[in-house]
């Protein structure tokens, strides 16, 4: 059997660049290039980021296709096949699974509101249809709930392959009693930016990062500092990089960021998907005055 690698240091959640209503699978694979050439450990195709609300099946699986065949194995493909139906979230993870993805990021169900025995129930159907390795995803200002501590160790116990989670809650305390509670069983990954390193400092073991889209070097040698103990190092580029962690969320992700992908000719066009919409002139105005500081 394949030798799977650990999903931690920095994973990039994968805008899906647009032109003109269409995918530009083109443009998506040099954004691939692009990743890999700053050092990037892993990708995350079709995450919210991607705008997975607004692609259609057939994009959504397309655009895990085009991913893993322009990494070509470099690095770890984790695939959004995540949603508020089992049955979908299912037949989801099962194509990506054919797909080639390496693993499948899965997001707590969003509007429908299940209880946490809903949500065990949610994620045991889908581990029990693809052996590859499950990240969670909390996300309770997106989703209106949280993966509660229990949920996960239940999921563990039972799933072997169910081991990592994307936490995007906000909580240092509850990275760290998650930690506490599970310890090398689990692998957590911060969902925030500005977060990353408070969240290394108890124990995650890395990003799935946007701001990595525009900045994989800086982004992956601030992770792989504090994942060898360099505080110094890692601080410093935080530092450097938080007003950017800011500024990319100054309205609602990913306009921000396809902004800078175009700005800077990473990919041809900003456009967005509605209900999304591209940039106001004054969020645009800070977001280009934001870049040119840092770039300095």
């Amino acid at each position: 059997m394949k030798r799977r690698r650990p999903f931690t240091g920095t994973y990039t959640a994968l805008v899906t660049p647009f032109q003109k209503g269409v995918v530009a699978y083109d443009e998506l694979r040099g954004l691939v290039e692009f990743q890999l050439k700053g050092g990037i450990d892993g990708l995350v195709p079709v995450g919210t980021t991607g705008e997975s609300p607004t692609v259609d099946h057939e994009e959504h699986l397309e655009i895990i296709r085009c991913t893993v065949d322009a990494v070509r194995g470099r690095v770890p493909v984790i695939a959004g096949t995540g949603s508020n139906s089992t049955k979908e979230a299912c037949v989801m993870t099962q194509a990506a699974d054919e797909a080639g993805a390496d693993g499948m990021l899965l997001v707590a169900p969003y509007y429908n509101r299940p209880t946490q025995e809903g949500l065990f129930q949610h994620f045991a159907r889908i581990a029990e249809v693809t052996d590859k390795p499950i990240m969670l995803y909390s996300i309770p200002g997106r989703c209106g709930i949280e993966i509660s501590l229990g949920v996960i160790e239940r999921l563990r116990a039972k799933f072997p392959h169910v081991a990592h989670l994307k936490e995007a809650g906000g909580s240092v305390d509850r990275v760290d009693q998650i930690i506490q509670a599970m310890g090398d069983s689990i692998t957590v990954l911060s969902g925030d930016d500005s977060l990353t390193l408070p969240f290394m400092a108890v124990g995650a073991q890395g990003v799935v990062s946007v701001v990595s889209n525009y900045l994989p070097g800086p982004i992956t040698q601030m992770v792989r500092h504090a994942l060898a103990n360099d505080s110094r190092k890692a601080r410093a580029l935080h530092r450097q990089l938080y007003p950017l962690f800011k500024t990319f969320f100054i309205e609602s992700n990913p306009a921000p960021m396809k902004a800078a992908l175009a700005r800077a000719g990473i990919i041809g066009s900003e456009e967005v998907r509605l209900p999304l919409c591209n940039l106001s002139p004054a969020s645009r105005k800070t977001l280009y005055a934001a870049l040119a500081v840092y770039e300095g």
